[in-house]
């Protein structure tokens, strides 16, 4: 999607702070961090949200979710983290491309919102 912020970064158009990427995901630092550790982790697929998902898209959901471990320790959050996902108005999504936000290196207090 030409429009898409998270497009852009996954294409390299515009820079950001790479963690991790491979061939169908890109983790890269959140530019408002909400944490010590604030990362962003995106599939290079433009989906909408957590919505939008289709059976096609299982593979790709489920290889992003197994690389959260390994980010993790990529980032020293051996203490334990949180991965957030906003989906929709109600949820604070403010880009319409799905993504999950991995914080760690601070305890979470819970209700998170």
């Amino acid at each position: 999607m030409s429009d898409c912020i998270f497009c852009m970064i996954a294409n390299q158009e515009i820079p950001s702070k790479v963690v991790y990427e491979d061939d169908r995901i890109l983790v890269f630092h959140d530019l408002e961090p909400q944490a010590p550790v604030h990362v962003l982790m995106i599939p290079k697929k433009h989906i909408a949200s957590l919505d939008e998902l289709t059976e096609e898209d299982a593979g790709l959901i489920g290889h992003l979710m197994l690389k959260v471990k390994e980010v993790a320790s990529l980032l020293g959050l051996e203490n334990g983290y949180r991965l957030v996902n906003n989906c929709g108005e109600d949820g604070m999504q403010t880009v319409k491309h799905l993504h999950f936000h991995l914080l760690g290196k601070r305890k979470m207090i819970w209700p998170p919102g």
